[in-house]
């Protein structure tokens, strides 16, 4: 029988008079074969990136995408905090109309429940765009570059520069970042003053602005069938209630342990989203910091796209179903 990997304790820096400690169980258990970084390697990284990825989270709903078993193993896709959690770690609790029903998921207000739900087998982070404060007023307005499966990477890249134009236009910053898989996602701080349904309109009306101005590389539609699969779909989707999409610095379960990183406008332009993994994004962080750290001090009124989304409805635009 194989002898168990120790423990290993972790105090949480800048933790206060509780000082914090997670217990690392299964250290040694291998997360990434292709790479063989370990469970204790995860944590280790999210201590590294530790500012960034608690901006990234604050006070937001959070599924956890576990991996018990590493990526060898079944993903767990969980919204409810699993049992055993320190009565520190935070949550929220939100309701489910389709099922009738609530679940209280993790809210984080400290790396120490990042590294909790590390211990607890999470890899990847998926947070709401909207806060504890209001579930239901998104302050987040996320823009998703989703290639199909024969767009290539750098058509992904020229569609990030037309939207930069348009934020630009609009006067609103935006804040790339890779996706940790093919795409890019760009992020928006808007008041919590509307509906899910009001900034998932207003995101759609701007995607559809980037299809027309790039009309042979972009793609709205609706039903995947309908999408020529070398265009880029600007998934306005990604705004509507209960869908989520990883954070900035969230690891994702790939098999070279990519990070979906917070970039520059810049390097937007030559990016190559392999080269941010969970053993090149710590020394990047410490280098130049969280390129999202000052996204609260940008908010954009999402009112001028909601005027747009108003004229396409009244030109015939048809807006696809709500899903929760």
């Amino acid at each position: 029988m194989a002898k168990a990997s120790p423990s290993v304790e972790i105090t949480l820096p800048d933790s206060g008079a509780d000082n914090r400690v997670v217990r690392i169980s299964n250290p040694d258990r291998v997360y990434f074969p292709e790479t063989g970084a370990t469970k204790l390697d995860v944590a280790q990284y999210y201590l590294a990136v530790g500012p960034g990825i608690v901006n990234a989270l604050w006070e937001r709903p959070c599924m956890l995408h576990r991996f018990p078993k590493g990526l060898a193993g079944p993903k767990v896709h969980q919204k409810r905090l699993p049992q055993g959690a320190p009565d520190w770690v935070e949550t929220v609790r939100l309701y489910f109309p389709r099922w009738g029903r609530t679940a209280d998921e993790l809210c984080v207000t400290e790396l120490g429940a990042v590294i909790w739900a590390v211990q607890m087998s999470t890899v990847e982070f998926h947070p709401w765009n909207s806060r504890r404060e209001d579930t239901e007023k998104p302050d987040e307005w996320r823009i998703d570059l989703d290639p199909g499966p024969e767009c290539p990477f750098s058509t992904v890249q020229t569609v990030a520069g037309v939207v930069r134009e348009l934020l630009d236009e609009l006067g609103a910053v935006g804040y790339p970042k890779t996706s940790g898989g093919s795409g890019m996602h760009v992020y928006v701080r808007i008041p919590a003053e509307h509906g899910f349904q009001d900034v998932r309109r207003a995101a759609h009306a701007f995607a559809r602005e980037v299809e027309r101005r790039a009309p042979k590389l972009v793609t709205t539609a609706w039903w995947r069938k309908d999408r020529d699969p070398a265009q880029l779909f600007v998934d306005f989707n990604q705004n509507t209630r209960d869908h989520t999409i990883a954070c900035a610095y969230s690891i994702r379960g790939v098999a070279d342990g990519r990070v979906s990183t917070p970039i520059t406008w810049e390097e937007a332009k030559d990016v190559d989203p392999r080269d941010f993994t969970m053993r090149t994004v710590p020394a990047r962080f410490a280098e130049i910091g969280d390129l999202h750290a000052d996204i609260d001090d940008h908010p954009f009124s999402i009112e001028p796209l909601l005027e747009w989304a108003e004229r396409d409805e009244r030109d015939g635009a048809e807006t696809p179903p709500d899903e929760e």
